[in-house]
């Protein structure tokens, strides 16, 4: 299914955090240009989540808010992915203290690119099928 106009963007930035996935995991290839060391790796992710995800996350939750009324399979959808963002920025946010690094990160990576996987072949999916054109194009003026 071809993403709307108005998800679109979301999708480009969900790419990014796709990266950042992979890169957490323990057997992630070497990426040009990005780091390889775990101490580097923790430095990168916390500064991506904060300059990026942590306000694609909010763009999210607005998204969520407009369109649960929609259906109620993207209402359920929308309580899990609000839960799970919380659930991410905690982890982010305590990565620097945790025992294992490598794993916690590799354990991060996993999550998060199926938390992206589930928004990207589940939740937007149904939010074009259930909504309406007009709310769409409403959601594109204020995701952008």
């Amino acid at each position: 299914m071809k993403r709307h106009e108005s998800l679109a963007p979301l999708s480009r930035e969900h790419h990014k955090a796709l990266i950042l996935a992979q890169l957490l995991k323990k057997d992630a290839p070497d990426y040009k240009g990005l780091p390889t060391e775990p101490q580097d790796k923790l430095v990168y992710a916390i500064g991506l989540f904060n300059e990026s995800l942590k306000e694609h996350f909010k763009k999210e939750e607005i998204l969520i808010g407009r369109v649960e009324h929609c259906h109620e399979d993207i209402k359920q959808l929308g309580k899990d992915i609000k839960s799970e963002h919380q659930q991410f920025t905690e982890c982010f946010m305590g990565l620097d203290k945790v025992e294992n690094l490598a794993d916690s990160m590799d354990a991060l990576g996993r999550g998060l690119e199926m938390h992206i996987r589930k928004e990207e072949r589940v939740l937007f999916p149904l939010i074009q099928k259930h909504c309406p054109e007009e709310l769409l194009n409403e959601i594109a003026s204020l995701l952008h």
